[in-house]
């Protein structure tokens, strides 16, 4: 089940990269594709929640919430044809590949500690 997980969580991560590439050939096909992509995306990352008991890490997760969400909105925006998008898009991103880089590191250092 972590497998299917993990592989549904990846496609949909190259999914929501596409489909802002392809906005700028055919922008209906890739509003739908985006929303669909980061819903799958939003679900899997909420029904992961941190493993770990640090306040750090669990910050660190709040982080990933956040950055789900300023993808909802960015997917929001592209489906209304909005051209704020990419803004929402890279505040959203920028703050995924924070927590992705810390998240790891924190759970380390907890086994570490114990």
């Amino acid at each position: 089940m972590r497998n299917l997980k993990d592989l549904f969580y990846k496609v949909s991560a190259v999914l929501i990269l596409i489909s802002a590439v392809l906005y700028l050939t055919s922008p209906l096909i890739a509003s739908w594709i985006m929303v669909f992509s980061v819903v799958v995306f939003t679900s899997i990352t909420l029904s992961s929640p941190y493993p770990g008991k640090s306040l750090r890490g669990k910050r660190l997760f709040n982080m990933q919430i956040l950055s789900c969400v300023f993808m909802l909105a960015a997917a929001y925006l592209m489906f209304t044809s909005n051209n704020l998008w990419p803004l929402a898009m890279l505040a959203g991103t920028v703050f995924l590949l924070y927590t992705s880089i810390f998240i790891p590191i924190e759970l380390k250092n907890e086994k570490r500690r114990e």
